[in-house]
């Protein structure tokens, strides 16, 4: 009766060139990664208001800073986090809608002007927004001139930004997802008198979930956390997100609210981390399935 032969186990060398290294290489930049959120997190709770004491992680643990976002007065933390909510919120959903419908137009439907349109939605997202910016303060006055409701100092009129500016880049993406619907299911339905509108409502939108909510996450993480363009458009602190509301904390040369503009941005980071969550099964797959027909 013949032994089976034991195993011959590796050497630490020949495991450590074959997948050791890997180990190595996803501690380090988890590390690398972890330690700004971990560093953040620490000055929050740390009640001496400057960063220059924070050489150790979490040697003091003090909610003080968190009471006084919520307690002053003359910074309105708590209109702050919703305004962030409501504009990226909005944004998130327009965004995802309007886009949606541009780049099922672009897939299914041959008009005149389609190649020029696809190009020039290339071609403008090439353009930082950033250097608009003086020319939408001004078309955006002239306008809220004429409709207040949609003007400078409106969260209506930055929202409106927003989705002009993401237009482009989310159409582009959710066109190459949609194209890789095959287009037999269209004609299938439309052998059963279906409309363009109960095709799209119906049974594509269905189809492109993962893109839709990779959109959704990625305009919504955006639109939370834009500077420019909201410094720009809020100048009533009541109306300002936190993105503008928390750098008047830290704007002042020599400040001492470092460590409350550390707990109002962990606080910040709460929404997009639960929208991330709850989102995070369609993103490898929308992001990859857009590429591949």
């Amino acid at each position: 009766m013949s032994t089976v032969p034991a195993p011959r186990r590796r050497s630490f060398r020949r495991w450590f060139a074959a997948l050791g290294w890997r180990h190595v290489v996803g501690i380090v930049v988890t590390a690398y990664a972890a330690f700004p959120l971990l560093y953040v997190l620490s000055a929050s709770l740390d009640p001496s208001g400057t960063l220059a004491g924070s050489s150790r992680l979490f040697a003091t643990i003090d909610f003080s800073n968190y009471r006084e976002l919520f307690t002053d007065p003359s910074r309105p933390y708590g209109k702050w986090f919703v305004n962030t909510l409501v504009v990226g919120g909005v944004t998130a959903v327009g965004t995802v809608f309007l886009g949606a419908l541009a780049a099922y137009a672009f897939s299914r439907m041959r008009f005149t002007g389609r190649r020029f349109g696809l190009m020039s939605l290339m071609l403008i997202q090439m353009f930082p927004q950033m250097l608009a910016v003086v020319a939408i303060f001004i078309l955006m006055s002239t306008i809220g001139d004429v409709f207040p409701a949609v003007g400078i100092g409106t969260h209506a009129g930055l929202i409106l930004v927003y989705l002009g500016g993401a237009l482009g880049v989310n159409t582009y993406l959710m066109y190459g997802f949609f194209n890789t619907v095959p287009v037999s299911i269209d004609e299938a339905a439309r052998l059963d008198g279906a409309s363009h509108a109960q095709i799209f409502f119906g049974i594509i939108l269905r189809l492109v979930t993962p893109i839709l909510a990779v959109v959704g996450l990625l305009a919504f993480i955006t639109a939370t956390g834009e500077f420019v363009i909201a410094s720009v458009f809020l100048t009533d602190p009541d109306q300002q997100t936190l993105a503008v509301g928390l750098f008047g904390y830290v704007s002042e040369q020599k400040s001492t609210n470092w460590t409350i503009f550390a707990a109002g941005a962990v606080l910040a980071a709460l929404p997009v981390m639960v929208v991330f969550l709850a989102l995070q099964r369609y993103i490898v797959n929308g992001l990859v399935s857009g590429s591949v027909k």
